[in-house]
């Protein structure tokens, strides 16, 4: 049977706590290379790990935080520089397209990249399901910083299902996201602090055994959280590690 291989990029939250990356994770398909999320920090990550950015096909945004989608503007750059041919797909909530504008002028004014790069850009809406030529993604509405338009997100490819609540506190939302999902990435960013818009681990434990996904992987930890892994009982990502699924 085809498998895919997940890469976890960066596994830290927005402060980098513990030395580790920012939100992003590089899926390796039989039929497509993606990422699910794009942080600032992408490009360390990415040359950490030997992935070549020109092989990626698609990018998958959960939602506009810099951790999440602050390295596009570095990513498309460098694209442009090496005057790739390649299309790339970035599929995320409605405004990217803008943003990354907004971010180049900002970043690298008088700087020409999007003209440059063969490049389509795909909103969807809450519940939406996106289909392209191999890959599908449902999109699901979460609870964190809504200006951010916040979602979580359910990946079909090569039949698989990757799963990932990118930032949310809890929300029953998260049980449709993960059926049955060959690995569900769930963020857990405290261990017992109770913060809006984020998981801990106390919640997680006691709503996991409603959650009917093969595998769990936990991701975007805070100092808190990195403090107390040991009592931890569930996977947990760090920063190179490599899932085959």
């Amino acid at each position: 049977m085809e498998t895919v291989k997940l890469t976890i990029v960066g596994s830290g939250d927005a402060f980098g706590s513990g030395g580790r990356l920012n939100t992003c994770f590089y899926a390796e398909a039989p039929s497509i290379n993606f990422l699910i999320d794009c942080g600032a920090t992408v490009f360390p990550g990415l040359k950490r790990n030997n992935i070549n950015s020109g092989n990626i096909d698609s990018i998958f945004i959960t939602h506009f935080h810099g951790d999440h989608y602050g390295g596009l503007p570095f990513f498309l750059l460098e694209a442009s520089t090496y005057k790739r041919e390649k299309p790339l797909t970035i599929i995320s909530p409605p405004g990217c397209k803008e943003k990354v504008i907004q971010l180049l002028n900002l970043l690298y004014p008088g700087t020409i990249v999007l003209e440059k790069l063969n490049i389509q850009f795909i909103e969807y809406q809450p519940y939406e399901v996106i289909d392209t030529k191999h890959i599908s993604v449902r999109s699901f509405p979460v609870i964190h910083t809504q200006s951010a338009l916040p979602h979580g997100l359910r990946i079909t490819v090569d039949n698989k299902i990757i799963s990932y609540s990118g930032d949310t506190q809890w929300t029953e939302e998260l049980l449709p996201l993960s059926e049955n999902a060959d690995l569900f990435i769930c963020e857990c960013n405290f261990f017992n602090m109770p913060i809006k818009g984020h998981l801990n681990y106390q919640v997680l434990k006691e709503k996991a055994k409603s959650l009917t996904c093969k595998k769990i992987l936990l991701t975007h930890f805070d100092t808190e959280m990195l403090d107390n892994l040991d009592k931890v009982t569930m996977p947990c990502a760090f920063d190179g590690l490599t899932i085959d699924f």
